[in-house]
């Protein structure tokens, strides 16, 4: 089933600048029985492991982080672009191909010890995931995995979320 994930995904070239080719998820979305399998195949990432919530990052990783934690029963948390909460938050910057932005999370999200998974629809870079991580830990949550529907791996981002375990549903 993961080849029909792929073959679903429509490249979109030199968006949203020139040189890049954007890996668009929207016909998975669009297509309910590729969604769930999509959503499936991310809790099956956990291989059985019980959390306490799931936390997803801004914009896109909410759609699949909610539905796993909806899935298995358990919170959602956002890690949002600094200034979206309503909340008291903790926040951290993180670098930007050019430049350098700010993720945050309501700094009573995530108790100390509470079990999470991370998810995003896209690893890239690692740079924003890499962020969640150190909110994720600053909070003293135990996360358990990283999950991501598509992981670019020539762009090495897997190696900016070491030591955590990272899983990713199509690599390219």
């Amino acid at each position: 089933m993961p080849e029909s994930l792929r073959a679903a995904i429509r490249d979109v070239v030199d968006f949203p600048q020139p040189g890049i080719v954007f890996k668009d998820i929207t016909p998975i979305l669009a297509d309910g029985k590729l969604f769930g399998k999509s959503i499936s195949l991310l809790c099956d990432t956990l291989g059985g492991a019980k959390i306490d919530k799931v936390v997803g990052i801004d914009a896109r990783g909410f759609i699949f982080a909610s539905a796993v934690a909806d899935r298995l029963g358990v919170g959602f948390v956002p890690v949002r672009k600094k200034g979206k909460l309503p909340w008291k938050t903790r926040q951290t910057p993180y670098a930007l191909e050019y430049g350098e932005a700010v993720v945050e999370i309501h700094e009573d999200a995530l108790q100390p010890g509470e079990v999470v998974l991370l998810v995003d629809d896209l690893l890239a870079t690692g740079g924003t995931a890499a962020a969640a991580v150190k909110l994720i830990e600053e909070l003293g949550a135990n996360l358990i995995g990283i999950s991501f529907l598509i992981e670019l791996a020539f762009l090495g981002g897997r190696a900016k979320l070491a030591p955590h375990p990272v899983h990713a549903i199509l690599t390219y």
